[in-house]
């Protein structure tokens, strides 16, 4: 095994600062799950809630979702076991910053699962950053229902009329033909830690052009571009959820205030700790 010099390892972390400190003045949410559902930090509410009836209220553990105190990447993490119906959720408001002349943010997470053996049959969303009407807008990460392999993709879906104005399944648009980006051989499985960071970049704006990027383990797999990406949402009630059907873990959640340049995504990839390298 090649030896890395202390002088040379040196050299190589002072480098890295800077892209650090850069991070960090971004860093606007923090989830580690170590200990509790709640957020460790953020600039907005550190409340995990859940969707009861039109209310939301303080999110628990149950059986649909747990904390694995081990397990995770970076010390504990949520586990999902099961698909279920309990969706936790947390306030956007003074987090993803969402607004309606020019709106940028970038959400990462750590997933670890194996999509084709411990998903159930339907469509998956671990991610989701939702609005107070899906008609208005609609951010998702999500593995497909049908395919096998299951495809894995980063969807913006703005205004229904300007991604759908005949009001077609979903399902049934050509995949050309859809505002996301379609991985088909994404490296996931339940023995390893697949990080995920999905960038929005301008939406609302007119110019610069709107788009959104998709990234897996530090390397960009595609952008969302040439759409017109505005939406309508009431700011107060955007929220981003986690674990729509999805059955697996997720871990060191966090949200940046901007959309995150491709060198900066690859560097947050390497932080030894995580996000906690940064706070």
């Amino acid at each position: 095994m090649k030896l890395i010099r202390p002088t040379l390892l040196a050299l190589l972390i002072t480098a890295s600062l800077p892209a650090q400190e850069a991070l960090k003045s971004a860093l606007v949410f923090h989830a580690s799950f170590d200990t509790a559902l709640d957020a460790d930090f953020s600039t907005g509410s550190k409340a995990c809630l859940i969707k009861k009836g039109k209310e939301t209220v303080p999110a628990t553990f149950n059986d649909e979702v747990n904390l694995d105190v081990v397990g995770g990447k970076f010390g504990g993490c949520l586990h999902f076991p099961k698909k279920g119906v309990t969706r936790p959720q947390f306030s956007g408001v003074n987090v993803l910053g969402y607004n309606d002349k020019s709106w940028s943010t970038t959400v990462s997470a750590w997933l670890r699962l194996s999509p084709d053996e411990d998903l159930e049959p339907g469509y998956c969303d671990p991610v989701q950053i939702v609005g107070d009407d899906g008609k208005k807008g609609f951010i998702f990460l999500e593995w497909s229902k049908d395919e096998t392999p299951r495809f894995f993709r980063y969807a913006i879906r703005p205004l229904a009329h300007i991604w759908n104005p005949t009001n077609v399944q979903w399902a049934d648009i050509p995949f050309e033909k859809r505002p996301m980006v379609q991985v088909s051989k994404a490296p996931f499985h339940r023995e390893v830690w697949t990080q995920v960071v999905f960038t929005v970049e301008n939406v609302n704006a007119k110019a610069p052009k709107p788009r959104g990027s998709l990234f897996i383990n530090g390397k960009l797999h595609g952008r969302i571009e040439n759409w017109d990406l505005t939406f309508a949402w009431d700011p107060a009630q955007v929220a981003l959820v986690l674990g729509a059907s999805y059955v697996g873990r997720i871990d060191d959640l966090a949200v940046f205030r901007r959309a995150l340049s491709d060198e900066e995504v690859a560097a947050l990839h390497e932080l030894p700790r995580g996000i906690a390298s940064l706070r």
